[in-house]
């Protein structure tokens, strides 16, 4: 079994694991997943994922996330700019995320979405972190925010755009996640671009307990009848092999390419995972 794969978005925190956490860490583990990156969504969880990080031996992002901003307060900002002030110094806090913009979901102001991602764009700068991004219908947006306000890269997360804004994405030092939605034969778009990336901008994430690979999706009858299609980080090896059949790699070379990838991300994860890689 191959090892050291990293998990780059995961919301462990989440209450569909409210049951079973430790079990989902346990199977993670003896999966070979040895790091996950745990991203805030809303102020309520910034002290849950950092506290849930210092537990596993993981790590965490902070940021309020665009379906986030409807509920959230004007003053949340603050209270992420003083999280980010007072955690600082901690190694397991890798970036400010999950952030962006959502122009698929129904109903949110997209002049408040903006706002608060360019406040979030200006406090990673300030704080010298790197971004985890949020992207529905939305590539050109982030983009437009990125170029005004200059950062340290990251992570455009569960990426489907084109192959030009991906591009635009990588060339400004960030890396695109693929995970279950690679996993589905129909999903020609992301499959192309996950074989015609450079090697050097692939990372591998879950989304868990959404966006389930192929072989845990639910139809919306079998979810009305009662039917579970939870997604937890111990799939990732096998969304992993995906990639590497895409790309004709062994699942070793996928594991050490898209392990170096995040490390280069996200840099504070280096001094997290395993010197053995193991």
């Amino acid at each position: 079994m191959s090892s050291g794969w990293i998990d780059t978005h995961c919301h462990l925190d989440a209450p569909e694991f409210e049951a079973d956490r430790d079990a989902v860490v346990a199977r993670a583990r003896a999966a070979g997943v040895t790091m996950q990156v745990l991203p805030a969504v809303m102020a309520a969880n910034f002290d849950t994922v950092r506290q849930l990080a210092h537990q596993h031996g993981l790590a965490y992002a902070l940021g309020i996330h665009p379906l986030c901003t409807g509920q959230a307060l004007d003053e949340d900002l603050d209270r992420l700019a003083q999280a980010l002030q007072q955690h600082r110094d901690d190694p397991r806090l890798v970036a400010v995320g999950e952030i962006g913009l959502d122009h698929f979901v129904p109903g949110l102001d997209p002049v408040r979405q903006e706002r608060f991602y360019l406040a979030q764009l200006k406090l990673a700068r300030d704080a010298g972190l790197p971004v985890i991004l949020h992207v529905r219908r939305s590539a050109d947006g982030l983009l437009k925010g990125l170029r005004r306000i200059e950062g340290s890269g990251g992570i455009v997360h569960a990426f489907n755009a084109s192959a030009v804004q991906a591009q635009q994405f990588v060339d400004r030092g960030f890396r695109l996640g693929f995970g279950g939605a690679m996993t589905f034969e129909r999903a020609l778009q992301i499959r192309r671009l996950a074989t015609s990336l450079p090697e050097t901008a692939l990372v591998l994430e879950t989304d868990a307990p959404d966006i389930p690979p192929h072989w845990l999706y639910r139809s919306a009858e079998q979810r009305a009848a009662g039917e579970t299609s939870r997604n937890e980080p111990a799939e990732l090896p096998r969304i992993a092999q995906t990639l590497a059949t895409l790309r004709g790699w062994t699942l070793e070379q996928t594991a050490a390419l898209t392990r170096a990838n995040a490390a280069a991300a996200l840099p504070r994860l280096a001094a997290l995972l395993p010197a053995s890689g193991a």
